[in-house]
């Protein structure tokens, strides 16, 4: 099963460039304690968020912590998967917490809060949205009831933090977007995104005007750790409010974006694996007790596909890492990539596995090599390398241009898995004594740093090495064009 959102484009063709990686296991976040108080009645957030870990641990869109848990103020998603406006007010607790669940890590959601006090009705005082529709059912209902009562956000010398549930060990797990917070102001969610003629919730350029004191825009276009103009956490609306960054780098921001959706690792294939994720769901760490494989959130039927892939550690054991194709989802936990017809294991000693049998190929690779991959469902071929060069069929790794195919016939056309091929990562060890293995893969937006930096035809994904001619970093607007 395939979790995909695709995020076309509205009638204006409004395209985000980039979105901020964050790993909950660095404690990221992006912070700044303003020096002038704005308005602690009024104020919108709004941001794009996709999810690594839904329903695992609280994630802060936006907060504000004053020196006292009395007040407090959080807009997020909960451990649950709940949007989440949790406002406390003088010791006194003002929360929404939706029904609904954001639980599709392969999807981006529009996260929409207005809190506006000075409204005469008490419902709307606080409002959230998740893509453009309010949310009316609620686990938690209870509505600001005071009117005029003002919050703990735009205080002045109040720690405002992005990322980062400053008060507890959780912080954001996933990738986010075009990041507003407009102090001062009550907008709706249609004032940054609309309904395309496909009837799908996209951006759109925000056009309202002022931000207010304390306002700021993230675009997260800068790499630099500084709180200024060229750093991560830059404010691009014109005021000026750069956020300071704590645990975050240049490779954490990123081309995947609410209109161009990437694959990564898909964590929900993960029943019988019981792998751990990071980086964005592109890191995976294999189960020492069971050999096992995981697969992208995308998967195709068509067109030519190119990925990268990095053992960053070796589990105990000889040969037991493998980069690959798979046609299914793991059924079991004792079942290793390549053991049926169903799925390809390039494994480290050069041979590649399918229906149990193993095959010279090319030259063995080692921890922190890049290894290739190539993926031709219009020829329904494979093609593996590692270092720059692909593999030549014969156990060396020396050819220019992928030229030795390895055959997708059995993968494909199954009346019991069809046509539809994903790309797999795991290892064939079942040792309980043995160390995990930690892999990567490379959809266009690494985890690790790269030398040299190649993108494909479309000028799509960052590459260590360049794709051959023909194929595309696996992403949604390469989808739409190829597959």
């Amino acid at each position: 099963m395939a979790f995909l959102e695709i995020g076309a484009n509205s009638a204006s063709d409004f395209s985000i460039s980039n979105s901020l990686r964050f790993n909950d296991g660095d404690a990221p976040a992006l912070s700044r304690d303003p020096s002038s108080e704005g308005n602690r009645r009024t104020f919108t957030i709004s941001a794009w968020v996709k999810l690594s870990k839904p329903g695992n641990v609280d994630e802060g869109i936006f907060n504000s912590n004053v020196d006292s848990a009395d007040n407090r103020f959080v807009f997020g998603i909960t451990s649950a998967g709940q949007l989440n406006i949790y406002n406390r007010i003088g010791g006194t607790t003002y929360s929404l917490a939706s029904n609904n669940l954001l639980r599709d890590p392969s999807a981006w959601y529009h996260c929409h809060c207005v809190i506006d006090t000075t409204d005469g009705t008490e419902a709307d005082r606080q409002r959230m949205y998740i893509n453009g529709t309010r949310v009316t059912s609620f686990a938690d209902n209870s509505p600001v009831t005071s009117q005029n009562v003002e919050t703990a956000v735009n205080r002045d010398d109040t720690k405002h933090a992005v990322g980062d549930k400053q008060w507890s060990a959780d912080h954001f797990d996933g990738y986010m977007a075009e990041h507003y917070f407009l102090d001062g102001a009550s907008k709706e969610p249609t004032d940054f995104a609309e309904t395309n003629d496909n009837g799908v919730w996209v951006p759109k350029k925000y056009t309202g005007g002022s931000y207010g004191t304390n306002g700021h825009f993230f675009e997260f276009k800068q790499t630099g750790t500084d709180a200024d103009a060229s750093g991560i956490g830059a404010d691009t609306s014109g005021n000026g409010n750069h956020y300071t960054v704590a645990n975050l780098a240049a490779t954490d921001v990123t081309t995947d974006t609410p209109t161009n959706n990437f694959a990564t690792f898909n964590p929900l294939d993960n029943y019988y694996q019981q792998y751990t994720y990071a980086e964005g769901n592109l890191q995976v760490s294999t189960n020492a007790d069971y050999y096992n494989w995981n697969t992208s959130t995308i998967g195709v039927n068509s067109g030519k596909w190119y990925v990268e892939g990095k053992m960053t550690q070796t589990g105990t054991g000889t040969d037991n890492w493998v980069f690959g194709v798979a046609s299914y989802q793991v059924s079991n936990n004792n079942h290793g990539l390549g053991a049926d017809n169903f799925g390809i294991a390039y494994r480290n000693n050069g041979v590649y596995k399918t229906g149990d049998a193993n095959t010279t190929h090319g030259a063995s690779f080692s921890a922190n090599d890049i290894v290739m991959i190539a993926l031709d469902l219009d020829n329904d071929n494979v093609y593996f390398g590692h270092g720059g060069q692909w593999a030549d069929g014969s156990g060396n790794t020396d050819e220019s241009s992928p030229n030795s195919a390895v055959s997708l016939s059995n993968l494909r056309g199954s009346s019991t898995y069809g046509d539809t091929v994903f790309f797999a990562f795991g290892d064939w060890n079942s040792n309980a004594a043995s160390t995990v293995s930690i892999g990567e893969f490379n959809f266009g937006n690494p985890v690790h740093s790269i030398s040299s930096g190649n993108a494909d035809a479309n000028g799509y994904g960052n590459f260590e090495y360049a794709p051959p001619s023909g194929y595309y970093a696996l992403c949604t607007k390469n989808l739409a064009k190829y597959g």
